[in-house]
């Protein structure tokens, strides 16, 4: 269910798309279309879930106001209104229909220089949105400065009464140098830690693309020290890294 913007976004992704649409139902005089100039005017260009999750009411009545022209003509919006909207738009509410685990891509060890490995706890599709001891599966991405790729995606297995759940699915991720999850409890992250992954904890879920873009990011400006290391990088570039 993606969306065509009347901007320079081409597409937005489909549980964006899905969150506008119910928005602009319960704004009165407002369709998709006038919301999305809002949004873009309010956000900006590319509408994220990080740009909508720091949203204000204010900014978007002033901004559907302006999109409509400003006159008689421009929609009448109640407080209540407004609110439904906003909650809508953080994606409050919002279920996405079950979507299918993407498909990894190829890869043999070495392919990425300057790389590390990444694990996303996920229920739907390829999003951050489940908590380590609790969700569907993990979504495994090779990430350097330049490159990124899906390299596999990895189900943990049943586990009988006298098993060690968390211990077994930090196994799974031993490989790995960063855990993403929206949840995890001290001593689930301590078996985590002790597997040498290092668990991050969000606060809302997002796409796992938004996590692996900005990773990429700090990898290409000036990653800590510890990361540095991770990424194989010789103690003289470490220095030059924390610099």
């Amino acid at each position: 269910m993606n969306a065509h913007t009347p901007y320079g976004q081409a597409r937005l992704p489909a549980h964006l798309a899905l969150r506008i649409a119910l928005a602009a139902r319960v704004l009165k005089g407002v369709d998709t279309a006038l919301l999305l100039r809002a949004l873009i005017a309010a956000v900006g260009e590319p509408i994220t879930e990080a740009r909508l999750a720091k949203l204000r009411g204010s900014r978007l009545r002033t901004r559907l106001l302006e999109a409509g022209g400003g006159g008689e003509a421009s929609p009448v919006i109640s407080e209540g209104q407004l609110q439904r909207a906003l909650s809508l738009l953080k994606g409050r509410g919002v279920r996405m229909p079950e979507e299918p685990p993407p498909t990894p891509q190829p890869y043999r060890e070495g392919e990425l220089q300057d790389s590390v490995r990444i694990a996303c706890a996920s229920d739907n599709g390829e999003r951050l949105d489940g908590s380590f001891g609790n969700c569907a599966r993990f979504l495994v991405y090779q990430i350097s400065p330049s490159a990124s790729r899906l390299i596999d995606v990895r189900q943990p297995g049943p586990c009988s009464a006298e098993e060690d759940r968390n211990a077994l699915r930090a196994q799974l991720l031993a490989d790995c140098q960063l855990l993403y999850t929206l949840s995890i409890g001290g001593p689930a992250a301590a078996k985590v830690i002790r597997a040498g992954v290092h668990p991050v904890k969000l606060a809302r879920p997002q796409p796992a693309r938004e996590i692996v873009e900005e990773l990429q990011r700090v990898l290409a400006t000036a990653p800590p020290p510890w990361l540095a290391k991770a990424m194989g990088a010789e103690p003289g570039r470490r220095v030059r890294f924390t610099q």
